[in-house]
C-alpha cells in the first residue's frame, strides 16, 4: 500500500549531483557504476538485539522517531518536550505512550527539517523502502502512518529480511566491553556470523570518573574470569575481552573519548590512578591522562590482535545534566569542542604510526580540523586513515567540503570509505547513497577539469563506496 500513488517523487534522479549540466552528465555516469554496490556499514549502533529476534518492528514511531536524536533534537528546539516524543524517562515517569500522537508531533512539524540531512534521510526511507510518495504533513501524517503500519507487519520487513532487500553485505554493530555478545552469538547460529559483526567499544571501562565506570568493570570481571584488583589484572581483563570479540567476528575498535590525549603512563603512575578510582577517589584530571594513556594502550594491542583502531574526540557528551538525570544519554544533547589532535595524538604516533599492524581512523566533527590538522597526518602516516565525515557533519555540504579540503594532501587512498554511524536501521541506503552522489560530483568536476579520466573517476568511485572500506577493515582470524 501507498499514500497518494500519484503524488510526484520527492527522489529526484539527480538529487545532490551537480547542477552544471556538463558535469552532471558525468556525475550521472559516475554515479550509475556506484549506485548498486553492496553496502558496507563498518561503524553504527544498530541494536544486535533486535537483529537477532527478527521480530517486527513495533509501530512507526517506535521506528522512525523516538529513537533518532538528529530527528528528535530539532523538535526539542522548537520547543516540543521530550514527554510528547515518547523519549523515555530513567525514572519511568509518564511518557506519551500512544505512537500515532507522537508521529503526529513528528509529522506535524516536518517543514522544520528543510535543508536537513534527516529530511533527505527520511523522503528516501519513506518512498524507497517504504514505498510512500506523499510529503509528511498533520494532513497526511495518519494516512501514512497505517501506511507503514501495514508495511512493517510484512515477513519481508523484518530486520534480517531486511539485510538482503537494502544490500547490506556487513553491518557492524558497537557494543560495550562487558558484553556478553549473545546476541552475536546468536545471529552467528543462524548463518549471519559474517555479515553482523561486533565491534568492541570501551569507553565505560577507560574513562575513570564516569558513573557507570566501576559497574562497567565489574561486568568486564565477570565476563573476562579474571577478578580486576590492580592495573596489572584490569590490563588482562581488557585484553581477554578484545580476543572474545575477536572470536565473535569483530574487525574494530571504537573510542569516543573528549580529548585526544594519547601521553602514557609509567606503570607505578597508571597503578596509582588505577588504586585511586577503585576507591572512587580519582581526579578529573587523572582520569583525563588515565583516558589518554589507555588510547596509547588500545594501539599497542590493535598492533597484537589486528583490530582496526577508530578514534572521534571531541565531543562534551549529555551536555545538559537536567537531561542527563532525566533520560539518560544518546536524546541530542552532544555538542562539539575544539580540540588540538596534532600534539596530542603525537605519543601515540611516535610509537606506532609506521607499524604496519595498525590501522588508526580518526574521524571528527571540527571542519577545520580536517585540513589543517587530520589530513597531514594521513597523508604521512602508514597506520592513519582519515573518516569520513561524521555526525554532525555528515550532510552533503560537509562531505563536498571534506573532498575539497582533505584530498589535496591525503588524497582518496588514506580515508576510510564511507561510514554511516547509525542507529537508525532504516536510513542506513540513504546515508551510504547520499555519500556516493556527492562523491560522483566531485569525481565528475576533476574529470570536467581534465584533471582525471572518467575511467579513473570511475574507479575512485567504486573504490570510495565499497573497495577502501573492505580493504580498510578487514575480518580478522580467530
Amino acid at each position: 500500500m501507498t499514500v497518494s500513488p500519484t503524488a510526484p517523487s520527492a527522489l529526484h534522479e539527480d538529487r545532490l549531483l551537480p547542477s552544471q549540466p556538463q558535469e552532471r552528465a558525468i556525475a550521472r555516469e559516475i554515479f550509475a557504476a556506484t549506485s548498486g554496490l553492496p553496502i558496507v556499514s563498518m561503524h553504527g549502533h544498530v541494536d544486535a538485539g533486535m537483529l537477532a529476534s527478527n521480530s517486527p518492528f513495533p509501530n512507526p514511531a517506535e521506528l522512525l522517531v523516538i529513537p533518532d536524536h538528529y530527528l528528535v533534537r530539532m523538535l526539542v528546539s522548537q520547543g516540543v518536550p521530550h514527554d510528547s516524543l515518547g523519549v523515555p524517562r530513567k525514572d519511568g515517569g509518564a511518557v506519551e505512550t500512544d505512537p500515532r500522537e507522537v508521529w503526529r508531533a513528528f509529522a506535524s512539524r516536518w517543514k522544520l527539517y528543510r535543508g536537513t540531512p534527516t529530511r533527505i534521510w527520511m523522503e528516501h526511507v519513506l518512498e524507497s523502502v517504504l514505498g510512500v510518495t506523499s510529503a509528511l504533513s498533520a494532513a497526511t501524517s495518519d494516512e501514512i502512518y497505517d501506511a507503514i503500519a501495514e508495511r512493517l507487519a510484512q515477513p519481508e520487513f523484518r530486520p534480517l529480511a531486511l539485510l538482503d532487500s537494502l544490500d547490506i553485505e556487513i553491518l557492524a554493530t558497537t557494543d560495550a566491553a562487558g558484553d556478553s555478545l549473545e546476541h552475536h552469538a546468536a545471529l552467528a547460529s543462524d548463518g549471519y556470523g559474517d555479515r553482523v559483526v561486533p565491534t568492541f567499544r570501551p569507553d565505560a571501562v577507560v574513562n575513570l570518573d564516569r558513573p557507570d565506570w566501576r559497574a562497567s568493570v565489574d561486568a568486564m570481571a565477570e565476563r573476562s574470569g579474571i577478578d580486576i584488583v590492580d592495573y596489572a589484572s584490569y590490563i588482562a581483563a581488557i585484553e581477554s575481552r578484545r580476543r572474545a570479540f575477536v572470536a565473535a567476528g569483530t574487525r574494530a575498535t571504537d573510542h569516543g573519548h573528549l580529548y585526544a590525549d594519547t601521553e602514557p603512563l609509567d606503570p607505578a603512575e597508571a597503578e596509582r590512578v588505577f588504586q585511586a578510582a577503585l576507591k572512587g577517589e580519582v581526579t578529573g584530571a587523572s582520569a583525563r591522562k588515565f583516558a589518554g594513556h589507555m588510547l596509547t594502550e588500545m594501539a599497542r594491542m590493535s598492533c597484537e590482535d589486528g583490530m582496526v583502531m577508530q578514534l572521534h574526540p571531541g565531543v562534551l557528551r549529555d551536555y545538559d545534566p537536567r537531561v542527563f538525570a532525566e533520560r539518560g544519554p544518546d536524546v541530542g544533547y552532544d555538542i562539539p569542542i575544539p580540540i588540538d589532535h596534532a600534539r596530542a595524538l603525537q605519543p601515540l604516533l611516535t610509537r606506532y604510526g609506521h607499524d604496519p599492524r595498525l590501522t588508526l581512523v580518526l574521524f571528527t566533527v571540527d571542519e577545520d580540523v580536517f585540513g589543517r590538522e587530520l589530513a597531514p597526518l594521513a597523508g604521512v602516516f602508514p597506520a592513519v586513515r582519515l573518516g569520513a565525515p561524521w555526525w554532525f557533519l555528515d550532510t552533503p555540504e560537509a562531505m563536498r567540503r571534506f573532498r575539497e579540503t582533505v584530498t589535496d594532501t591525503a588524497g582518496f587512498y588514506n580515508t576510510s570509505g564511507f561510514v554511516d554511524d547509525t542507529r537508525a536501521f532504516l536510513s542506513i541506503p540513504a546515508r551510504h547513497d547520499i555519500s556516493r552522489r556527492v562523491d560522483a560530483g566531485h569525481l565528475a568536476k576533476l574529470v570536467a577539469e581534465h584533471r582525471l579520466s572518467l575511467d579513473e573517476a570511475t574507479e575512485t568511485a567504486i573504490d570510495l563506496a565499497y573497495e577502501i572500506p573492505r580493504a580498510v577493515y578487514p575480518p580478522l582470524s580467530s
